[in-house]
């Protein structure tokens, strides 16, 4: 195996302070084993820090030392550990004596409170007393459905449930299994080294294993055993004997007796990680023959991304989380039964030839390497390990607590101080995403900031708060927040735990509350209708469709694509309320940004990153904000700043209007007014946010806060939220005048090079959370790259 080549885990953060905790992994997979997600972590997490692997315990050979069998893998540096005991030892007895050669080991190397991984809770009794620097569960099957699992498994689980701070899941279908079971655990599905294996797609690559054997080729890879369904891989070779299936990998927890045996079924045995790109360059197919059942009702296999990234079209049997990440796919071919799934074969058989549908797998694996996942996991590990650390009155906990239920008081810790310096590097105007991450970046890279806010506090839009009945709510509507930028989620996971949230929102129309945006699942409900397939669903959307010309407005993109009764019914009324023009007046970026389903995903966002910050969006910012370099004022105007103190260099993220005095005449926004109520009862609707369509009903939606944030609490609070033309800047409006007339007040900006206008009002577009945070980061990047600030290591001050 060799190391996989990209950048490490500190690189990809960009994280100076990050933690070197050394990693003792606890697994009961072998490091030389199949090669997977256990592998390619503790790979990544040994370039920055040491890595202890230790394998379950093997019976001494005959002759050999009773001990611990430690070796160093050469090209990770990962230092593998199997405690070799002699015939007979088990149960407790094992138990202790592997806990003595732990820490032996420990003691030898010098490492001191580990992080201790654990894959399987039967490592528990030989770790549970080593003092770590945190304890990560990486749950990546569910062991108890597992062929032998032993008894006491269940046991042992719950209490490293319980001792666990941090757990992952190796899917989102064990993820909703577990997340009520634990405050601080996380999802992360297989991922895959681009890479490594884009090697299948190189012409002229084979394996000698499998050179003589006919084409067409269809093969697996990876461990065989009771979660392969035997049957159907008889049933597909009696079918097809023209094709050879290919079979690669170990044989356990099975009689290889049992095997089906046919004449053009080949059993390659177990090959090399390195091995797989050339065997699976030679297949035409790549299969994933799973019995549905138990033992496969939570995983997420890992091969799924890696035959996609060779440049294969994947047939799977419907494994849950396969059907959710990649059944839409063009790709991937889902079926059950052995006539769909020989079906399914010749339909990706048919494939060949045509590469087309290669992008779109390669879009879906863009955020899926291990390289993120390793960095994100060690974002929260170190986090954890952070939190775990005594008070030393340094501010190391940066103010994040624990607590599962907590809620921070609403008191913010920012003042307007009397004591402000007379000169800084940068004021930062405007203390929301843009401003404040602005403000950080600047600070961390020892610029002197002053953040200033007109507002009485920090968070901008983005501010919560504990209402009078002591329920965290949103002061400015909902703020759900999605990425599929790794780069914005591992940013912002420096200054917040996060709350795994997936959002929901229902329509109502009439009597009923129906899912929105309209999946199948709508159509079926609305119109009586039983769609039982996206196929079906398509199709009877493309016949309610009503051709246009050209697409133009936003009426134009939803007549276009679901006719004019379902535009009618769910996007022109709640349009108009919400921008005060009919969609035929609006861009079509306006309703382009809500899609139409035809399958049954009822959430509202499909961002690879979906959370909540686990104790609010303030305690986020003011996390953000703790740092000696900055000085933040709230409830106060720029303009009066801007006379008081010496600044180098100036951050504006209001409105790009306003900061030219309307030379051109102001640009138009859309503002919203909110009606707040406390009600006396646990809950008040099924989801956070129902939205109301019909023109009849004043506002345009009802918010639920407990749904996004999780608190228990025995009231509820929600509010109304009614769009309007006065008050606060909120969205831009997206018609061609007003787009001509920023463009006059952007080349107004592009001439000041002692400004960056950074956000969604500087820059006047209607840009999510995420976005922000990414464009701030961008423009941080650039203006330290400018002749700006290039002097600043010389001189105190960001000099124009």
């Amino acid at each position: 195996m060799t190391q996989p080549s990209a950048a490490s885990a500190a690189d990809i953060l960009d994280l100076p302070h990050a933690r070197r905790d050394p990693v003792v992994c606890l697994s009961h997979l072998r490091w030389n084993f199949v090669f997977q997600r256990p592998q390619h972590l503790m790979a990544r997490f040994a370039r920055t820090r040491p890595v202890v692997f230790l394998e379950e315990a093997l019976p001494a050979e005959a002759g050999a030392p009773v001990g611990l069998d430690v070796r160093s893998c050469p090209d990770t540096g990962v230092l593998v550990a199997t405690p070799r005991l002699p015939h007979g030892v088990d149960g407790p007895c094992r138990d202790a004596v592997v806990r003595q050669l732990l820490d032996d080991l420990l003691a030898e190397r010098a490492l001191s409170r580990p992080v201790l991984w654990y894959y399987t809770p039967m490592m528990l009794p030989v770790a549970r007393h080593i003092e770590a620097a945190a304890v990560v569960f990486d749950c990546m099957d569910e062991l108890s459905a597992f062929r032998f699992a032993p008894p006491e498994l269940r046991i042992l689980e719950a209490e490293l449930m319980s001792a666990a701070d941090v757990v992952f899941t190796g899917g989102y279908s064990l993820f909703e299994a577990r997340r009520n079971r634990h405050a601080n655990i996380h999802p992360f599905p297989s991922s895959v080294d681009v890479p490594h294996f884009a090697r299948a797609r190189e012409a002229g690559r084979d394996h000698p294993a499998q050179a003589d054997l006919p084409g067409p080729r269809l093969g697996f890879y990876g461990v065989i055993d009771e979660r392969m369904d035997l049957d159907l891989i008889a049933a597909v070779a009696d079918a097809r004997p023209h094709w050879s299936l290919v079979f690669v990998g170990p044989v356990v927890k099975i009689d290889e007796a049992d095997l089906p045996r046919r004449p053009n079924l080949h059993y390659l045995g177990l090959k090399t990680y390195d091995e797989l790109p050339d065997l699976l360059a030679g297949w035409d197919v790549a299969l994933m023959p799973f019995v549905i059942n138990e033992s496969t009702r939570f995983i997420s296999p890992t091969k799924t991304p890696e035959y996609l990234a060779g440049g294969r079209p994947v047939v799977s049997t419907p494994v849950t989380d396969v059907v959710r990440h990649y059944g839409a796919l063009e790709g991937v071919h889902i079926a059950a039964g052995a006539d769909a799934f020989v079906a399914g074969c010749e339909a990706a058989l048919a494939q060949r030839g045509d590469p087309s549908w290669l992008d779109e797998a390669d879009a879906a694996l863009s955020h899926l390497s291990w390289d993120q996942t390793q960095a994100r996991m060690a974002v929260m590990v170190d986090r954890a390990a952070t939190l775990r650390e005594p008070l030393t009155g340094g501010g190391a906990h940066r103010g994040c607590s624990t607590g599962a239920g907590s809620v921070r008081a609403p008191e913010s810790p920012f003042i307007r101080p009397s004591n402000r310096a007379s000169h800084y590097d940068a004021l930062v105007v405007g203390a929301g995403f843009a401003g404040s991450v602005m403000a950080e970046r600047l600070a961390s890279s020892g610029r002197r900031v002053l953040l200033v806010d007109r507002r009485s506090h920090i968070g901008g839009n983005a501010y919560d708060e504990l209402d009078a009945a002591g329920v965290l709510v949103h002061r400015y509507g909902p703020h759900i927040f999605h990425t599929n930028s790794a780069e914005v989620f591992d940013y912002l996971s420096r200054f917040t735990p996060w709350r795994p949230y997936e959002h929901r929102v229902l329509a109502r129309v009439g009597e009923r509350l129906v899912p929105m945006p309209i999946n199948r699942t709508t159509l079926n409900l609305l119109y009586g209708l039983d769609l039982r397939s996206d196929e079906q669903a398509e199709a009877y959307l493309s016949s309610r469709a009503e051709p246009v010309d050209k697409v133009v407005t936003s009426e134009d993109v939803v007549v276009s694509a679901v006719g004019r009764e379902l535009y009618e019914t769910f996007f022109r009324g709640y349009t108009r309320k919400q921008w005060g023009l009919d969609p035929s007046q609006l861009d079509r970026s306006v309703t382009a940004r809500v899609p139409t389903r035809t399958n049954t995903d009822d959430r509202y966002f499909t961002d690879a990153f979906q959370a909540m910050p686990l104790h609010g969006y303030t305690q986020l910012f003011e996390n953000m904000l703790d740092h000696p370099n900055i000085r933040v004022e709230t409830g106060v105007d720029f303009r009066d700043v801007e006379a008081e103190v010496l600044y180098d260099h100036l951050v504006f993220t209001g409105p790009i209007d306003e900061f030219f005095d309307h030379r051109y005449g102001p640009l138009p926004y859309r503002s919203l007014q909110f009606r707040h109520e406390t009600l006396q009862q646990e809950t008040f609707q099924p989801a956070a946010v129902v939205n109301y369509p019909e023109e009849a009903a004043p506002y345009t939606r009802v918010t639920e806060y407990k749904h996004l944030t999780g608190q228990s609490h025995p009231c509820t609070s929600i509010s109304y939220e009614y769009p309007c033309d006065d008050g606060d800047p909120y969205y831009p409006v997206p018609r061609p005048e007003n787009q001509a007339r920023f463009k006059q007040y952007e080349a107004l900006a592009l001439a000041r090079r002692d400004v960056s206008f950074v956000g969604r009002l500087a820059t006047y577009r209607y840009y999510n959370m995420d976005q922000v945070t990414g464009q701030a980061l961008a423009a941080f990047r650039r203006l330290t790259r400018s002749s700006v600030v290039s002097d600043l290591t010389a001189s105190p001050g960001i000099r124009a």
